[in-house]
């Protein structure tokens, strides 16, 4: 057998797994990607959104803080307890909240990217099974080659 013609024979093969892969497999994996980026912004933006709330909350805490020093120096006293409980209340439910967003991005985010690891892996191993079919000019039996694909799944 000549070499230069087993030579060519893989380029052209490697060639077409190149563009297999770009044209089926890249394209694919980018939109995922930026799904994922703007499911992260929107949860950002959702926690700035609860910064804003709380900002809010203790403005309006501050009003009745004030409104509540013109009254009666009894009142006062109960009226500053009361805004001190609402103001930590708003504050712990804003980080709470700021929290558990954190927290579910982050896993929807892990998910996503095993997701990603596991199409890809097995696209992988079918890719390479087919590939290796075609440069043999015959079927692999899987089952007689399992040991050779959970390898290259592991190498993957």
């Amino acid at each position: 057998m000549n070499v230069t013609v087993t030579l060519i024979g893989q380029m052209v093969a490697f060639g077409i797994l190149i563009w297999f892969v770009n044209r089926f497999l890249w394209g694919p994996l980018t939109n995922l990607m930026e799904e994922r980026k703007k499911r992260v912004a929107d949860g950002l933006a959702a926690a700035e959104r609860g910064k804003h709330e709380r900002e809010l909350a203790e403005k309006r805490a501050k009003e009745t803080l004030h409104e509540a020093k013109e009254k009666a120096a009894e009142i006062i006293t109960q009226a500053q307890k009361r805004a001190g409980e609402i103001i930590e209340e708003a504050k712990e439910a804003a980080q709470a909240e700021g929290e558990r967003l954190k927290i579910s991005a982050n896993a929807e985010i892990q998910q996503e990217m095993n997701r990603a690891r596991e199409d890809l892996r097995s696209q992988v191993v079918s890719i390479a099974v087919a590939g290796a079919s075609k440069i043999l000019k015959r079927e692999l039996d899987e089952k007689a080659n399992e040991a050779l694909v959970k390898e290259l799944v592991a190498q993957i």
